[in-house]
């Protein structure tokens, strides 16, 4: 293939792979928005969705084989291509995890514990991703830096919201029969792996940080 052709491979798949994740974005912003609203119906939207992520993914996975395979890239090509293989596996499991959020609505009835704030949680996750691949996009190094700083200050935030809930678990009074306990146990256990989920979203924000930082510096001080 020439030259050009090449070239055109290179920034079709830079492209694709934005593509993707604009699509995963607003899956992550659609289950945020069902589990704050209780909206069943959004629910089922991010739920049936994820089909179409998991095609993108395997798309986009025989577009770097195809380019590694035939085009044998070198150098920053090189770091591009295997780069953005890692990236889309970032994505495909942001995808797995909104749809989470989809199956925690499903099962969610009142918001047992209000102190907790998931939405603002949420939110911290969309920005970090959506810089995360502005960063891919732009190639900047600096970008990728501040998504890292920007993680472990989530991380503070997700181990405030879990301590919130031990907290007050531990000192409401007043409980209810077994029945309520046992449906309380059960809003506890999703709010908590709604906490862990949202974490598990930066942690692949990062993870892109790192990939665009090598790709673009070939430079692992991110990789871990």
């Amino acid at each position: 293939m020439p030259r050009e052709g090449y070239q055109e491979q290179l920034e079709t798949l830079r492209g694709d792979v934005l593509y993707m994740s604009e699509i995963v974005l607003e899956r992550l912003r659609t289950g945020l928005d069902a589990l704050d609203r209780k909206d069943e119906e959004l629910a089922w939207d991010v739920i049936e969705g994820d089909h179409e992520v998991n095609q993108l993914y395997l798309e986009l996975e025989q577009d770097c084989i195809d380019l590694l395979a035939l085009q044998q890239p070198v150098a920053g090509d090189l770091r591009f291509v295997a780069a953005s293989f890692k990236i889309i596996t970032d994505l495909e499991r942001i995808g797995d995890l909104a749809t989470n959020l989809g199956d925690y609505t499903l099962e969610a009835q009142n918001d047992v514990f209000p102190d907790v704030d998931v939405q603002s949680i949420g939110t911290e996750t969309v920005e970090m991703v959506e810089n995360a691949m502005q960063a891919y996009a732009e190639e900047d190094p600096d970008a990728c830096y501040a998504i890292a700083e920007a993680d472990e200050r989530l991380d503070e935030q997700c181990e405030r919201a879990s301590e919130t809930v031990a907290r007050e678990l531990i000192e409401r009074e007043n409980v209810g029969d077994e029945d309520e306990i046992e449906r309380m146990m059960q809003d506890v256990q999703r709010l908590l792996l709604t906490i862990r989920d949202l974490e598990r979203v930066g942690d692949h924000a990062v993870n892109i940080a790192a990939r665009t930082l090598y790709m673009a510096e070939n430079d692992d001080d991110l990789l871990y």
